[in-house]
C-alpha cells in the first residue's frame, strides 16, 4: 500500500535537515542531518591562506547539493519508503543567505577564475560586513521619505539582501558585473530541483524591500544610493515573485537522480526556515507567537491589523499565513551565545565533572544555575554579542556583563546569559503590544525550546506568558514538508492550503511551561535594570561600542587582514 509521505528540508546556519511526515497519522517517519562540510567560511576560504575580514561569515553552495544527495536517501530508506510514496517536497532556508550565480544558475563560487574571490560565496544570513551599506539605506530611505522604510520597522538589516549586494558591488564590481542573477540560496535549491528560478515572497518581502502591491521601491532609490544599482532589480534579480505556499514546479529527472525521488515530485515555493515553523506548531489564529529558539531567536506573529512599528524586522502581508498579516522581530545570538560561553569562558572543571557524570556540559550548568533564585547573582547582562536585531538594528552593538565581582561563578555568568535572552524577547513583545497588536498565546520550537527546560521556565517568568513547546523537535522541516504536501494538493493526496495542513497534522504540544508569580516579581525588576542599560547603550552612547569595534577592526588590519 502506497504511504502518503510530505519530504521537507530545513537548510539551516550549519547543516541540512531532511524530515519524512506521515500525513495520515502526524508521525514523523525519519529524520536526516547532514552538517555542511564547509560549515561558516569566516575565516578563510577554502584551500586559500589569506584571512578574511571580520563580521564576514560565507558558506559553500556545493554543501547545499550535499544535503540533497546524501540526506533524502538516508531518510527514505531510514522510513523504508520508496520515490512513489513521496507526494510533495517544501524546503525552508536561512535568510537573508544570498549567491552570485550566473544565468543557468551555476554559482560564481565553482568557476576557476573566481574560486579564490571571496564575494563569489554565498553571503549568510549572519554576514554582518555591510552594515555601513545598511546604515546608508537607512539614512537615505529616512531622507527620501521612502514608505517602504515603514514595513521594516524603520531601520535596514545589514543581514538583508540589498546591503550585502551594495557591498558586493563597492568592494568587487568584477564580481557584480560577472554575475547575472543574486539569489536567495533557497530560491536557488529549488532553482536545481526544478530547473526553474523561482522566487519566494517569503524572503523577498521580509528581507528585499517587496511588497505584493507595490513591488520593488522605485529604481531612482536605487540610483540615489550608487549610480551603478539603478537596474540592479531588472538586471541581477526580477520583478516576478512567487507566493509562499504556492507550487514552484516540478521535479526534473536530474534531480530525481540525484535524490532518489520520482522525476515529476511537486516542489513548493521556498521560505524562510523560521516562518516554516509556524504551521508545524498549529498555529493559525491572529494573536499567536511563535519564537523559534537556535542559534538566534525569531519572534513570529500573526495579526489581522496592519502596524508600522518601529524596531520590528518586517511586516509582510500573507507573510506568514495566508490571510494575516506576519510580524517578524529577532535576537541574533542565542544559542550562539552560550554556545560562546561554553567555548571560551567555562572552566575546565565544567568539563572534567560532565564527562566524569557522562552528560553534556550544559547538564552541569543547569543544575547549578537552577538551584538560583532570580537576582541571587548581582548581574544583568545585554545579550549583543551578534548585535542587536530587534529593537535597535544595529549589528555594530556588542555585548555586555554588569555586576560582576571575585565572588561570581561559572552559572551565575550562564543564568545571567539566559536572563539577558529573556529580557530581549520581553523588549520585543512589549513593542508589539505597545503598538497596539496584542499577544495571546506564545509558542515555541526549536532545539533550546525543547532540551532546556530552565531556560524555558525563565522564559516564561519573564514573560508572564505561558509557553506551549512544539511536539516535534524539527518544526521548520515539518512546516516545509507541510508547504510540500500543499505543492501536491487535496487530488494527490496532500491539502488545499497551510492552515488545513496546520490543523491536520501537527501533535500537540511536548511541554507547557506556566510563569512562577513570585518569579515574575523579581524578574521585573531585573528587567528595568535591563531596559536601563538596553537604552544607555543601544539609544544614547552607542558609539562606546562602535569605537570598540573600530579599534578591533584597525588591530585586525594591522594582524594582515583586509578591510
Amino acid at each position: 500500500m502506497r504511504q502518503t509521505l510530505a519530504l521537507g528540508i530545513d537548510f539551516g546556519s550549519l547543516s541540512g535537515r531532511v524530515l519524512l511526515v506521515d500525513l495520515t497519522s502526524g508521525e514523523t517517519r525519519s529524520v536526516v542531518t547532514i552538517p555542511y562540510n564547509h560549515g561558516f567560511l569566516e575565516q578563510a576560504l577554502p584551500d586559500q591562506a589569506e584571512m578574511l575580514p571580520p563580521d564576514w561569515a560565507l558558506q559553500d553552495p556545493a554543501d547545499y547539493l550535499d544535503v540533497l544527495r546524501l540526506g533524502i536517501p538516508q531518510a527514505l530508506a531510514k522510513a523504508k519508503a520508496g520515490p512513489d510514496d513521496v507526494l510533495g517536497i517544501g524546503l525552508a532556508f536561512t535568510a537573508s543567505t544570498v549567491m552570485p550565480v550566473k544565468r543557468d544558475g551555476t554559482p560564481l563560487s565553482q568557476l576557476p577564475g573566481l574560486r579564490a574571490n571571496k564575494h563569489a560565496y554565498v553571503k549568510a544570513w549572519k554576514h554582518h560586513a555591510a552594515q555601513p551599506e545598511a546604515t546608508q539605506i537607512t539614512e537615505a530611505a529616512i531622507a527620501r521619505g521612502e514608505p517602504f522604510l515603514q514595513r521594516y520597522g524603520g531601520s535596514i538589516s545589514a543581514e538583508w539582501l540589498f546591503p550585502k549586494i551594495w557591498q558586493l558591488l563597492k568592494e568587487a564590481p568584477e564580481v557584480y558585473e560577472a554575475m547575472d542573477r543574486f539569489i536567495e540560496a533557497g530560491d536557488w535549491v529549488v532553482w536545481q530541483l526544478t530547473g526553474r528560478e523561482t522566487r519566494n515572497s517569503c524572503a523577498a518581502g521580509y528581507k528585499s524591500f517587496w511588497d505584493r502591491r507595490s513591488g520593488y521601491p522605485a529604481p531612482d532609490f536605487f540610483t540615489s544610493l550608487d549610480a551603478r544599482l539603478s537596474g540592479v532589480v531588472d538586471e541581477k534579480l526580477t520583478r516576478t515573485v512567487h507566493q509562499t505556499g504556492t507550487r514552484a514546479g516540478m521535479l526534473t529527472p536530474s534531480a530525481a537522480r540525484m535524490t532518489g525521488l520520482k522525476p515529476g515530485t511537486p516542489v513548493a515555493v521556498a521560505l524562510v526556515d523560521a516562518h516554516a515553523a509556524v504551521p508545524a506548531c498549529g498555529i493559525t489564529e491572529s494573536g499567536q507567537l511563535l519564537m523559534i529558539m537556535g542559534t538566534s531567536t525569531c519572534h513570529l506573529l500573526l495579526s489581522e491589523t496592519e502596524r508600522s512599528i518601529k524596531g520590528i524586522c518586517g511586516v509582510v502581508e500573507n507573510g506568514i499565513m495566508p490571510g494575516y498579516f506576519g510580524y517578524e522581530a529577532g535576537q541574533p545570538c542565542v544559542g550562539d551565545l552560550f554556545d560562546w560561553f561554553v567555548r571560551h569562558a567555562l572552566p575546565g572543571s565544567y568539563l572534567d565533572r560532565a564527562s566524569e557524570q557522562g552528560v553534556s556540559v550544559y547538564q552541569i550548568l543547569r543544575e547549578d544555575a537552577g538551584q538560583q533564585k532570580p537576582g541571587a547573582h548581582g548581574l544583568v547582562a545585554l545579550d549583543w554579542w551578534n548585535g542587536n536585531r530587534s529593537v535597535l538594528d544595529n549589528g555594530e552593538l556588542s555585548g555586555l556583563l554588569l555586576g560582576m565581582t571575585p565572588a561570581t561563578r561559572p552559572a551565575d555568568l550562564y543564568r545571567a546569559l539566559i536572563e539577558a535572552t529573556a529580557f530581549g524577547t520581553r523588549l520585543i513583545l512589549d513593542q508589539y503590544t505597545g503598538a497596539g497588536l496584542p499577544v495571546n498565546a506564545v509558542f515555541a520550537c526549536g532545539g533550546i525550546a525543547r532540551k532546556d527546560p530552565l531556560l524555558m521556565q525563565v522564559y516564561s517568568d519573564v514573560l508572564r506568558k505561558t509557553i506551549h513547546v512544539a511536539h516535534s523537535d524539527q518544526a521548520v522541516a515539518l512546516g516545509a514538508a507541510l508547504y510540500g504536501a500543499v505543492a501536491a494538493g487535496p487530488l494527490s493526496g496532500g491539502f488545499p492550503d497551510i492552515k488545513t495542513a496546520a490543523r491536520a497534522v501537527p501533535r500537540p504540544p511536548s511541554a507547557v511551561y506556566h510563569p512562577d508569580a513570585s518569579s515574575a516579581d523579581l524578574y521585573d525588576r531585573l528587567y528595568a535594570e535591563y531596559q536601563v542599560l538596553h537604552d544607555l547603550f543601544g539609544r544614547d552612547m552607542p558609539d562606546i561600542m562602535r569605537r570598540l569595534k573600530a579599534i578591533r577592526l584597525a588591530a585586525a588590519s594591522d594582524r594582515g587582514y583586509k578591510e
